[in-house]
């Protein structure tokens, strides 16, 4: 029994420290967009981040935080290649 309640807490509280991490992770993208924009990277390119961007966020705010994650680490990525 000790060992379930000790999973649970652990369960819990990781599930919040990742579900913070998200805005972050836009707040990022957001900032490497706008310096993208500005030094002249290629519209499709920035149309596709702007895409998984916005899926990352959709997803955040749908509580799938992992797909969240996966999706904004994937753009940021991509604008950084």
């Amino acid at each position: 029994m000790k060992n379930i309640v000790i999973t649970l807490i652990i369960v819990l509280f990781s599930t919040s420290a990742f579900s913070g991490s998200c805005p972050m992770l836009w707040g990022e993208l957001d900032s490497e967009l706008k310096i993208a924009k500005q030094s002249g990277m290629s519209s499709d390119k920035i149309d596709l981040i702007q895409k998984l961007r916005d899926s990352g966020k959709k997803a955040h705010d749908d509580g799938d935080h992992l797909k969240s994650e996966i999706l904004l680490i994937e753009a940021l990525e991509l604008i950084k290649s």
